[in-house]
């Protein structure tokens, strides 16, 4: 599992409600020096939450990507979409203490945001948060593992 300082390969990926987020969340972590690719439609476009959320959580789950964030309006449909992929435990947060419990305890690989949520700037602190905390282990190993 990649640590702190690694560089992560990673995609961004959100339906038409979250285009600006999108953005911003990809400019952010290729600043911090990450591989990031951009999925989703284009300003103006539509398209549907599972069906930008299927295919990147099936590329984590086949190992392809080290992690995603996944944005709709609320998060919720990503989140949901992406949970339905075995092996994948994606995390809907909206603070970041969230977001680095997710990591802590979940070893969760997919962030979920939702723009019409949180702003850019907790958006932003969500997936700091998120990526700069590592998996402990032990007894969360453990309840990880029964989720299946």
């Amino acid at each position: 599992m990649p640590g702190v300082q690694d560089v992560l390969t990673l995609v961004v990926g959100s339906d038409h409600a979250a285009v600006a987020l999108r953005g911003a969340v990809v400019a952010h972590l290729r600043s911090r020096g990450h591989t990031v690719n951009e999925e989703g439609p284009a300003v103006g476009e539509s398209a549907d939450y599972p069906d930008v959320a299927r295919p990147i959580a099936e590329r984590v789950a086949r190992g392809e990507l080290d992690r995603a964030v996944l944005i709709c309006g609320t998060g919720q449909g990503m989140a949901m979409t992406a949970n339905k992929v075995a092996n994948v435990r994606a995390a809907l947060v909206m603070e970041t203490f969230s977001a680095r419990m997710a990591t802590q305890h979940n070893d969760a690989r997919i962030l979920c945001l939702g723009a019409r949520v949180v702003g850019e700037g907790l958006a932003l602190d969500c997936v700091d948060a998120w990526l700069d905390a590592s998996f402990e282990g032990g007894r969360h190993a453990r309840r990880v593992e029964r989720i299946g």
